[in-house]
């Protein structure tokens, strides 16, 4: 299942991030994942006195978002990375690490996310694709919109034939790693956000404690 919030960035945010990116010394993509033939980008530099800002943005973009947080039951939230693709540059199909390491901690990755920054029209190519099977998801949103999908999935960023491609990407450690899982609870979760003032209080009150007892009993230690 995917989730897509469009005002994920305030305005803001987004141009400071997009004045950032314009004096961060960015890096070759390769440079965290160098066994990886099909990655053709350019990542910022940790080292860059910069870089911790525009981390800090997105990080707290995900703190206060509560379409997120009920989409994802998020446990860790990977530190955000920018990310730019200039013409010819790619990410060729590949499947996401299953665990990533953080200093001494390692992190299991359930969630895949993007944050768009750039307008789609300002530059062609650069859309990522999902492979759902046989069919391909393509998404290329707007500036300061989120795109949250499983890492599980064959995926891949298609080829920027002009412009350039920016974005903000991080991974997701979620609470109950079984995507049909969590997928039950989302929907339950919408079903009260949805319906729950037109219940009775005693049915509503039922609802909430099987979806806090689903999210006791699914819930990863």
């Amino acid at each position: 299942m995917f989730l897509e919030i469009k005002d994920f960035l305030t305005p803001a945010e987004v141009a400071r991030l997009h004045d950032l990116a314009a004096r961060i010394s960015f890096v070759d993509g390769r440079i965290s994942n160098p066994h990886n033939l099909a990655k053709n980008n350019l990542q910022g530099s940790p080292t860059d006195p910069a870089y911790a800002e525009s981390t800090r943005i997105v990080a707290e973009a995900f703190a206060r978002s509560e379409a997120f947080r009920n989409f994802a039951l998020p446990r860790h939230v990977a530190p955000p990375l920018l990310a730019r693709y200039e013409v010819g540059m790619h990410y060729g199909p590949h499947s996401d690490a299953a665990h990533m390491r953080f200093g001494n901690v390692v992190r299991r990755s359930d969630l895949s996310a993007t944050v768009w920054l750039n307008p789609p029209a300002s530059y062609d190519g650069g859309e990522l694709v999902v492979h759902l099977g046989t069919r391909p998801v393509v998404i290329k949103g707007e500036p300061g919109s989120l795109v949250v999908y499983p890492s599980t999935q064959l995926h891949e960023v298609v080829p920027v034939r002009r412009g350039t491609r920016l974005v903000s990407i991080t991974f997701i450690e979620s609470m109950i790693p079984d995507e049909f899982l969590r997928t039950q609870l989302y929907e339950l979760t919408e079903v009260a956000a949805l319906e729950g003032l037109k219940m009775a209080w005693e049915s509503r009150i039922r609802l909430d404690v099987v979806r806090n007892n689903l999210l006791r009993l699914w819930t990863k230690t």
